[in-house]
């Protein structure tokens, strides 16, 4: 019997040959927001790989609300055509490709994650061309205590961020992408509305579940609307965070994102605090989060993906068995092997795995297969002439 992660799906008009994702992941090479060569060979590899949706990391709708001078963007036309490059490529190996969009609002403008992630001062010049670095949220309130107060967002700004979300849309159609999602997620700006502590407002926007709701709905309707009416709209979000935002929220918010043409939503959580809500003595165990998006999925009546810690081949295909997501998106997993695929394929039992891989790498593989080698065996000097 077939495995359910090796199992084709289909997603309004794209289908996807597998299950499996490349989560999106920050990798912090970009120049002034221009993909480079690193993009290329980077998400190049994971479609050589046969991953059946390679998952471009955060990319920024505007260059204020970029977490690092090194985030990826697409407030501009210029960065259309070396997306489409990465596009492209990966298409062509049978991938199909998305690209995750978002603002990380006052959590924005901090120095590399190797460099110590501190919050950098308004001296930091603008990632796009030089600019003042202004930070924004939905109220005047520090991320931390190391980092500055944002400026309060009007409902001008608010207006003009929607229109921002709407072209890099526009924008990341014209580039080829196939799936496009939208961060809500890790305490990022849509996020921080969603809040009740970073979000004290006091005007439409603000106050209620309704209120702090109006923004993430207002910038999905608008997206939705641009977005091909073919394509698959994702939305991450936190299902729980430190701040107090609970799954049962989520289940509200996901229902309303439904009625508005979502078709995915991407289980997360945390990202309010300066502390990990899975730190500590919540030190996170495998697939910590699958219990969120088995919730969504049935309470909200929605598709989701599962993320986090999914690490081993029978515990991805536990997931879809038991129906508690329809999608596996695996990250760090895949930073340690591109092959993560095959290596899965092998371990379900399944026919045909070096077909899974570019056929410039299966052929050989499946040589050496032919003569008998098995891999992690310490018995290579067997029938060596000593």
């Amino acid at each position: 019997m077939k495995s359910k992660l090796f199992s084709p799906i289909q997603i309004r008009g794209l289908t996807l040959k597998n299950r499996v994702v490349l989560s999106p992941m920050l990798t912090y090479e970009a120049d002034h927001g221009f993909p480079t060569d690193w993009h290329l060979a980077h998400y190049g590899k994971f479609a050589v790989g046969g991953v059946g949706l390679v998952f471009v990391e955060s990319t920024k709708v505007d260059p204020r609300g970029c977490t690092t001078p090194k985030d990826l963007g697409l407030w501009k036309d210029e960065f259309i055509a070396p997306l489409a490059r990465i596009t492209s490529f990966v298409k062509s190996r049978g991938s199909a490709i998305g690209i995750q969009l978002g603002h990380s609002g006052r959590k924005a403008r901090n120095s590399l994650p190797w460099q110590g992630r501190l919050p950098l001062g308004p001296e930091q010049k603008g990632v796009d061309h030089d600019e003042e670095w202004e930070l924004i949220g939905p109220s005047a309130i520090a991320a931390s205590a190391k980092s500055s107060t944002p400026k309060e967002m009007t409902l001008s700004d608010i207006r003009a961020q929607i229109d921002m979300w709407g072209a890099a849309t526009l924008r990341a159609h014209k580039a080829g992408f196939d799936v496009l999602e939208i961060h809500c997620a890790h305490g990022y700006l849509l996020h921080q509305f969603l809040s009740a502590r970073a979000n004290q407002r006091t005007d439409q926007y603000g106050g209620s579940m309704e209120n702090r709701m109006r923004f993430t709905l207002e910038t999905v309707e608008h997206v939705r609307a641009l977005w091909p009416a073919q394509k698959p709209l994702f939305v991450r979000i936190s299902a729980i965070d430190e701040a107090g935002w609970s799954i049962e929220e989520s289940v509200v918010l996901c229902k309303r994102l439904k009625a508005l043409g979502v078709d995915v939503i991407d289980c997360s959580a945390g990202g309010m605090a300066e502390y990990s809500i899975a730190s500590g003595e919540n030190r996170p165990g495998y697939g910590y989060q699958v219990p969120h998006a088995e919730t969504v999925k049935r309470d909200a009546g929605i598709l989701t993906m599962a993320v986090g810690l999914i690490i081993h081949a029978d515990q991805a295909e536990s997931i879809l068995q038991n129906n508690q997501a329809d999608l596996v998106a695996i990250g760090r997993e895949m930073l340690h092997n591109p092959n993560w695929l095959m290596d899965a394929a092998d371990k379900l039992n399944e026919e045909g795995i070096f077909d899974l891989v570019a056929e410039n790498y299966g052929y050989w593989l499946e040589k050496r297969a032919s003569t008998g080698f098995k891999r992690k065996t310490s018995t290579w000097l067997h029938g060596i002439d000593h």
